[in-house]
């Protein structure tokens, strides 16, 4: 089996402790799209100092809360990308402007009118850029132990920066993995 066979789109991929690139030190990954020919996520706890107003003005009073750009990833940061979580009984496949990537998850089209959106969704994330791997360099990642792959919430793509979002989500996950939601940041410092 493939050491990727698990991710898919909607999961997460969390940084594990001993994974030190700066691009990705205890991030978690809403992987967006994962075929064949690569995969295409973006990362959820990393908000930047950007204002989404700056970059996508029409659309900055629905942003959640902060209303900034995320670094979603190393890759194309000029390109904005934004994840919708709808209202419970929306369907994705109904509101024009979506492609759904996970339940009440989807992918936004920042071309069209947020107002036919916004009533719909519970919160909008904004990203510059994205993290993307070609073919079989994540499963490569991953059987080097550099990921870790679990089911995400809808509430993740979603979560206020103060939440430790790394560590709420190992916390959930059975032991042993939600022990390493101690480890702490510098072990030089434990």
């Amino acid at each position: 089996m493939e050491s990727d066979a698990e991710v898919e789109p909607g999961t997460l991929l969390v940084a594990a402790p001993q994974l030190l690139d700066m691009n990705f030190r205890r991030t978690v990954v809403y992987i967006i799209h994962h075929r064949g020919e690569g995969t295409l996520g973006v990362i959820l706890n990393r908000p930047s100092e950007v204002a989404v107003s700056d970059v996508l003005p029409q659309w900055a009073p629905h942003a959640s809360e902060p209303p900034s750009l995320y670094v979603g990833g190393p890759v194309e940061q000029r390109t904005a990308i934004c994840l919708a979580a709808l209202r419970a009984g929306e369907d994705v496949k109904r509101i024009s402007g979506m492609v759904g990537v996970r339940g009440p998850v989807g992918l936004v089209d920042l071309d069209g009118d947020p107002d036919d959106l916004v009533p719909r969704a519970r919160g909008l994330r904004f990203f510059a850029g994205y993290a993307g791997w070609d073919a079989k360099q994540l499963a490569g990642e991953i059987e080097r132990g550099d990921w870790i792959i679990v089911p995400a919430l809808p509430d993740d793509v979603i979560a206020a920066p103060g939440a430790d979002l790394w560590g709420r989500v190992l916390r959930r996950q059975s032991t042993p993995l939600a022990f390493l939601a101690t480890h702490p940041g510098d072990v030089k410092l434990n």
